[in-house]
């Protein structure tokens, strides 16, 4: 099933946790309607902005799914409206500030970026109509703790 021209609900749902541990990954209506409005507000215009592939790391988790990654019990994953991408050939910081400049979004995360490692770590990026504030984070390591910072920090 396609969401967009260039998105479709299994690589939105596509889960090596729920593989390896046996749960389903399954959307409900209200997850699968969340996903279509992410992938036409977000991830499609990254595409057709970019001309390349946009790699989804991880877009839609059940809660068991997400459990079991150590996601936050309130992810935007859980609803169907994040997703963890990236464009090889494409910084991550180059990446994250594109979509923080040009789309509107409900959080904007520069997860786990090297500065001078183009293709280190990955952004997360959610889209909620009612409720797209642009939070813009950089999530770092710090004494073996996951830090946030305000805005992109790269």
């Amino acid at each position: 099933m396609n969401l967009t021209k260039n998105f479709t609900l299994a690589e939105m749902t596509k889960s090596e946790t729920a593989l390896r541990h046996g749960l389903e990954n399954n959307p409900g209506e209200q997850e699968l309607a969340a996903m279509k409005l992410l992938a036409e507000k977000v991830l499609q215009p990254v595409r057709d902005h970019y001309g390349k592939g946009v790699k989804v790391n991880s877009a839609y988790r059940h809660p068991d799914v997400n459990s079991k990654v150590g996601g936050s019990r309130n992810s935007d994953h859980t609803r169907g409206q994040a997703a963890d991408i990236e464009i090889p050939g494409i910084a991550n910081a180059d990446l994250a500030a594109w979509i923080r400049d040009n789309l509107e979004f409900r959080q904007l995360i520069l997860e786990f970026y090297t500065p001078g490692i183009p293709d280190s770590g990955w952004v997360h990026v959610s889209y909620v109509a009612e409720d797209n504030k642009k939070e813009v984070l950089t999530a770092t390591r710090k004494d073996g703790k996951t830090v946030y910072l305000q805005g992109l920090v790269a």
